[in-house]
């Protein structure tokens, strides 16, 4: 595989790097959406990010990486190993798997593997993407650009966090559970809001506008491009720091405490802002946690609100005829109105 550029080395695009950090930390946040101009480094974060992550622990052999330390979630195999015996654990790499435009259907869900059909007979399963991405992050490029009958087959698995196939004879069910991260440019279209409600955090990507941050990026990109490896050494110290404060925010997350008072603030920014059903608080909630533990608090504060506010909620907001102003200007209104 290519060497990822280094997730510390990217200049700028502060509100990305946030919202895919605490993802990272909290999978339950819902996924991150990152629409903005071309060539502004939405992918490179993307597979910065999942050089950076710390290994996990699956059961070895397990084609859907089942968790050893959760019995009840594993699929049928693992159940027929743990009845057996004891379950042997492996580390892995937190799988970060492409999902490309014309992907099939087949090789999205899993299909049957044709190879041991004809050569014995068998009928046996072949995984396919939503397979290898359990528990990891499921990567769509030009999200906007997926078809129709893939994003319904998303929306599916998504709302369930299990694989059902039921075609040629085969009914499988597998566990699906993974943090969807999509790119995309606006200019080529938007993305059906079945699927956008379905991204926990939302951000807007632009060209940095200043001559100094312009300079360094294209200072950094030329020095990986040359010597990727002595780049990538150069920025160690900095990913070590950063993987173990994703790894304490980790263990902090369950410890940090939600009061009455922010969830009420959390509350009357949604009903504010006029956002349908409740899924923004419940990601307003989960984000603010996930930064309250990166930033080693014990306690979710309206700093935190704040901060997570707009990635939130800006696409979950009703379009307003009579308001041309944009989301992020009307969330800092509200935030105004609610905070002081």
């Amino acid at each position: 595989m290519a060497t990822a550029f280094p997730f510390s080395a990217i200049v700028g695009q502060d509100e990305m790097k946030l919202a895919l950090l605490i993802a990272a930390v909290d999978p339950k946040v819902g996924g991150v959406l990152a629409f903005g101009d071309r060539g502004s480094g939405k992918s490179t974060a993307v597979r910065a990010l999942a050089a950076l992550l710390p290994k996990m622990k699956v059961v070895a052999g397990c084609r859907y990486n089942c968790d050893p330390d959760k019995p009840a979630e594993f699929c049928d195999d693992c159940r027929s190993r743990a009845a057996k015996g004891a379950v042997k654990s492996a580390q892995v790499a937190v799988p970060v798997v492409d999902l490309p435009l014309g992907a099939t259907e087949d090789r999205v869900v899993g299909a049957l593997d044709l190879e041991r059909a004809l050569a014995r007979g068998e009928k046996a399963f072949e995984p396919g993407l939503l397979a290898r991405a359990h528990r990891g992050f499921l990567y769509i490029d030009e999200a906007n650009l997926l078809e129709d009958h893939l994003v319904d087959l998303l929306l599916d698995v998504a709302a369930s966090g299990e694989n059902v196939v039921e075609r040629e004879g085969l009914s499988i069910r597998h566990p699906a559970r993974f943090v969807l991260v999509g790119t995309g440019n606006p200019e080529e279209g938007e993305l059906r809001p079945q699927l956008l409600d379905r991204f926990g955090l939302s951000v807007e990507v632009k060209t940095p506008d200043d001559l100094p941050s312009r300079i360094e990026v294209v200072r950094r990109r030329d020095q990986f491009e040359s010597d990727s490896a002595a780049f990538v050494a150069k920025w160690t110290r900095e990913e070590t720091k950063l993987r173990k404060k994703i790894t304490s925010a980790r263990q902090r997350l369950p410890a940090v405490t939600v009061s009455n008072a922010a969830l009420e603030h959390a509350a009357k920014l949604c009903m504010t802002l006029g956002t349908d059903g409740l899924r923004g608080e419940l990601t307003l909630m989960r984000a603010a946690r996930a930064l309250a533990a990166l930033e080693g608090e014990n306690a979710v504060t309206d700093s935190h609100l704040c901060i997570v506010a707009a990635p939130a909620l800006r696409h979950r907001l009703r379009r307003n005829p009579l308001d041309d102003a944009g989301s992020s200007v009307r969330i800092d209104r509200a935030i105004a109105e609610v905070f002081g």
